[in-house]
């Protein structure tokens, strides 16, 4: 059977969401890790990584129970959920790549001032206080004790331009894989399985 055959395009589509499935357990460990060693405090946080995760784990099952017992409405149902995270992933990783410094500035603010637990998060690991003015009252930081600490949004400046290109590429990266599932799927969709009876077209 040459490559792009049933049997070739079944395993790429299994592959793919076998991928899929390993990416969302690893969303899912590593947000439950950072929360059971202390490391993320903030349960919208945690939640929001842990429910990725387990949506990413559910459109995958769907593709690859779909993949294996070539079942039509199951595969029609995953192109149809994939093809809408593409423009949602891909319209967010564009957003990532184009912010410019303002943009960022204002973006980091409005995520400063949503949660507290996210704010201490911040001032133990970076070892600063305050967003634009070092305030000491409530501050966790280390850098309390030898009056040393400067804002936290200079830090965090540095930091968002690299953090937003890289979670730009990788969700780049990932929507184009999306792009391949969808193709995959429409192809695989459309292939008589040769086992099965060879006027039958499934």
């Amino acid at each position: 059977m040459v490559c792009g055959g049933f049997v070739c395009t079944k395993n790429a589509l299994s592959a793919l969401n076998i991928l899929y499935v390993l990416v969302s357990l690893l969303l899912i460990g590593v947000a439950a890790w950072g929360k059971w060693f202390g490391l993320v405090s903030s349960i919208q946080v945690v939640a929001g990584v842990i429910g990725v995760g387990v949506f990413l784990f559910f459109v995958a099952f769907v593709g690859l129970c779909g993949a294996l017992k070539h079942h039509q409405v199951l595969l029609f149902f995953y192109m149809m959920i994939l093809s809408v995270v593409f423009v949602l992933q891909f319209s967010v990783s564009c957003a990532c790549l184009a912010l410019n410094k303002d943009q960022q500035n204002l973006l980091l603010e409005a995520g400063w001032n949503k949660s507290a637990d996210t704010q201490k998060d911040v001032e133990r690991t970076l070892n600063c206080c305050g967003f634009s003015q070092v305030n000491n009252s409530s501050c966790p930081a280390f850098c309390v004790t030898t009056s040393s600490c400067v804002a936290c949004a200079d830090i965090l400046q540095n930091y968002a331009g690299q953090v937003l290109q890289f979670v730009g590429g990788i969700g780049l990266f990932f929507s184009f894989t999306e792009v391949l599932g969808v193709w995959l799927t429409h192809r695989y969709r459309n292939l008589k399985d040769p086992r099965s009876n060879p006027r039958a077209f499934l």
